[in-house]
C-alpha cells in the first residue's frame, strides 16, 4: 500500500466510527448550539452589538467544542488495545499522525461551519462580502488546531489525567490561531476589503503549515515513550 493509501485507510477507519458512533460531532455540535443560546440570552444588543463580538465567540466556541472532541482521539482504541496495534503495523507514524488529523480536521469543519451558522442564526449576522475567504480562515485555523490537538491528544492519552492535561497543554499554543484568527473574522464579517485581511491569512497559513509538520515530526516519539 502507498503512503498516500495509509493516510487515507486511517481517515476512512475514523470517520467510518465516527459515523456508526456519532459519539463526537454529536458533543461538539451540541456544545456549539448550546453556546450560542446561552450568549444569545447574555447579551444585551441595547448595550453591545452582537456583530462586535461575533468573532471572538465564534473562535472560542469552536476552541471549547474543538476539545470535547479532538481529546477523545485516541480513546476508543486505547481502551481495547487497538491503537497498539495500529502503532505496530507496517504504516509510518506521521502517516497514522496525518490520518488521524485528517479525520479531525473533517469533523471539527464540519462543526465549525455549524457554528457560524448557529450565531447568524441568533445574532444575525452577515457574512460579509467574502463568504468563501471566512470559510478559508475558519478552515486554515481548525488544521493548525486539530494539529496541534491530535499530538497532545496522543500525549495526555498515555497519562493519568487523560483529556483534563489536553488544554493545558494545548490552549498556550493556540494564542496565534485565535489571535490572527479573530481578527480576519472580524473584519470578514463587517465586509471589510480582502487585502485588510492577507496578513492574517498568511499568518494562519504558516500557523497551520507549522502545526502539521511539527506533529507529524513529533508524533514517533510521542507514542513510542
Amino acid at each position: 500500500m502507498t503512503y498516500l493509501g495509509q493516510v487515507y485507510a486511517i481517515v476512512w477507519k475514523d470517520l467510518l466510527l465516527e459515523l456508526r458512533t456519532r459519539e463526537r460531532i454529536a458533543a461538539m455540535g451540541a456544545f456549539a448550539v448550546l453556546a450560542g443560546v446561552l450568549f444569545n440570552y447574555s447579551i444585551d444588543a441595547t448595550i453591545v452589538r452582537p456583530q462586535d463580538i461575533a468573532a471572538g465567540l465564534i473562535w472560542m466556541t469552536l476552541v471549547f467544542g474543538g476539545l470535547l472532541g479532538i481529546g477523545r482521539t485516541f480513546y476508543l482504541e486505547a481502551q481495547d488495545g487497538a491503537f497498539q496495534g495500529i502503532l505496530t503495523s507496517p504504516a509510518p507514524k506521521d502517516a497514522i499522525f496525518l490520518g488521524k488529523t485528517a479525520a479531525n480536521f473533517v469533523l471539527l469543519y464540519v462543526v465549525a461551519l455549524l457554528v457560524v451558522a448557529v450565531f447568524t442564526l441568533f445574532f444575525g449576522l452577515h457574512l460579509g462580502t467574502s463568504p468563501a475567504l471566512l470559510a478559508l480562515v475558519l478552515a486554515l485555523g481548525a488544521l493548525g488546531f486539530v494539529a496541534l490537538g491530535t499530538l497532545f491528544s496522543a500525549v495526555s492519552s498515555g497519562t493519568h489525567m487523560g483529556e483534563t492535561l489536553l488544554p493545558i497543554l494545548v490552549f498556550p499554543l493556540l494564542v496565534p490561531m485565535v489571535i490572527y484568527g479573530v481578527s480576519a473574522t472580524s473584519r470578514l464579517l463587517v465586509g471589510r476589503p480582502v487585502a485588510e485581511v492577507a496578513g492574517n491569512l498568511r499568518m494562519l497559513a504558516a500557523f497551520a503549515v507549522l502545526a502539521v509538520f511539527a506533529g507529524a515530526g513529533l508524533f514517533r516519539y510521542v507514542v513510542e515513550e
